[in-house]
């Protein structure tokens, strides 16, 4: 795929919202666009060559299956450099002649800021540049292609998007658990990658999962929290409203990507969100909102320690995991609320205690 070095502003996560009015004038320069018709093609193949994969892997036969999966690959990246050179190329020659559009300017913005990546974060560059150019074309061909090739090309490209955002959120993963020895504000700018790309995932992808997986053992508990998420993905948002929801993203993350992001990592995340509303609660001061902050930890405390530390084997700490067991046997057998949120608090109090002394310790 051709490149040009440029370097541009983060990849805007709303620009994909206005895609589906204005892309056509990228994709067909006349109504019969050779650049249109190039990529029909190859999306076409691509469509065909996924199918046949799909139905190889219901086969006993190794070799037929390794055969379509690689015809299938081979098509999907022919398919992705043809969206590369004649999207992005007739754009770049608009932009460099002074006749592009707002619209034009903004997408080689995007995309060449995916590029610049990969001279210091290959992987993330190799996932974000695809998932940019097939984001590009899916829009278009929602709008613009026939129903039944639309709903058979949905299936290629969810199954896609779901090992690009998986292999993005992986990466986060791996630099999150080597976060010793980053600095601050980088681990700042982890955090805050890995939530947007939850939420990136939710928009984007999660709806037209939820169309294919109502079979799903736990489609009830990611519809569930889909339908909370919603609440806070329009408007403006206070502090507290913000932290709300990404408690909300990380507790569907804990369904939609176990393996990708892992429980030392999410555990990192829960403590990271535990310490943000601990500060909301020291300083709001209304007293209304403080009280609210406080409800929104105590959830946030039993879902750290029911969800997640009762799912939790590995301990590096021995006497850690002694401290949890005692607590997991005290919280199991009760079952009065008010005293459930005592054991829960105390270890609480327990935990910051001993992530001082640590702190003092060094």
């Amino acid at each position: 795929m051709e490149e040009r070095s440029l370097k541009v502003l983060q990849p805007n996560t709303t620009f994909f919202s206005k895609i589906s009015v204005t892309i056509s004038k990228l994709l067909t320069p006349t109504k019969i666009g050779i650049n249109g018709m190039l990529i029909s093609l190859k999306r076409n193949n691509a469509i065909k060559y996924y199918e046949q994969y799909k139905k190889a892997e219901q086969l006993n036969d190794v070799s037929k299956k390794e055969q379509a999966q690689n015809r299938y690959e081979e098509s999907y990246t022919l398919y992705l450099e043809a969206i590369d050179k004649f999207i992005m190329d007739s754009v770049y020659k608009k932009v460099k002649n002074g006749t592009a559009s707002v619209f034009e300017k903004e997408a080689l913005s995007n995309y060449y800021n995916i590029v610049h990546l990969k001279e210091t974060e290959y992987l993330e560059y190799k996932y974000r540049k695809q998932k940019f150019l097939l984001e590009l074309d899916f829009e278009n061909f929602k709008e613009n292609g026939k129903a039944k090739n639309v709903e058979k090309y949905k299936l290629l490209y969810i199954e896609k998007m779901d090992i690009l955002y998986k292999g993005i959120l992986k990466n986060y993963s791996i630099k999150l658990a080597d976060g010793l020895r980053a600095q601050k504000n980088d681990l700042i700018n982890l955090y805050k990658n890995i939530f947007e790309t939850l939420e990136e995932y939710i928009k984007v992808v999660l709806p037209l999962k939820l169309e294919y997986e109502k079979d799903n053992e736990n489609y009830t508990n990611i519809l569930n929290g889909y339908e909370e998420y919603e609440k806070f993905s329009v408007g403006k948002l206070d502090e507290k409203e913000f932290l709300e929801k990404n408690m909300i993203l990380l507790g569907l993350s804990r369904v939609l990507f176990t393996h990708s992001l892992p429980l030392v990592a999410a555990e990192q995340c829960y403590n990271k969100l535990l310490k943000d509303i601990r500060n909301l609660i020291i300083n709001s001061k209304v007293e209304t909102k403080k009280e609210e902050a406080y409800k929104m930890l105590i959830t946030l405390i039993e879902d750290y320690n029911v969800k997640l530390l009762s799912t939790k084997v590995y301990w590096d700490n021995p006497d850690e995991r002694e401290n949890y067991k005692k607590f997991w046997q005290a919280y199991s057998k009760e079952s009065d609320s008010e005293k459930r949120e005592i054991l829960s608090l105390k270890r609480e109090l327990s935990q910051i205690e001993n992530t001082r002394r640590k702190e003092y310790e060094t």
